[in-house]
């Protein structure tokens, strides 16, 4: 089963998304309150498992509506992922996947460890 990890940075607070085997699958921004970044993980919750996926690799590709998880490749040439919310918004960002399929794994994952992973504040070293 996954987890939330709600923890502090230098500039706020952010959560990852972690799968049962303890990788991290997906990150958000950063958030002013932690208050602000439950919001963040009661929407990818909320959205990831009917989340769509629009594939921005292929040329003339086909728009899908929000919710949806946005494939891309970065300046590095690694297929990553993003997730927005209905409301356009990018809730949860997936690290870079050197083939297409490791990043479809990643959105796959998020889609089955989101819906009943637990939430956990790590607390500061």
């Amino acid at each position: 089963m996954g987890k939330f990890e709600i923890l502090q940075t230098k500039t706020g607070i952010k959560f990852n998304l972690k799968a049962g085997n303890g990788e991290i699958i997906a990150s958000s921004q950063i958030y002013k309150a932690e208050k602000y970044c439950r919001k963040g993980i009661a929407s990818v919750i909320a959205n990831a498992p009917k989340a769509g996926i629009e594939d921005q690799t292929v040329e003339g590709y086909a728009a899908v509506k929000h919710p949806k998880f946005e494939i891309y490749k970065d300046k590095a040439g690694e297929f990553r992922f993003r997730l927005k919310a209905t409301n356009g918004q990018i809730i949860a960002t997936g690290e870079g996947y050197k083939a297409m399929a490791g990043c479809k794994n990643g959105i796959e994952s998020i889609k089955k460890n989101a819906v009943d992973a637990k939430i956990v504040v790590v607390e500061p070293k």
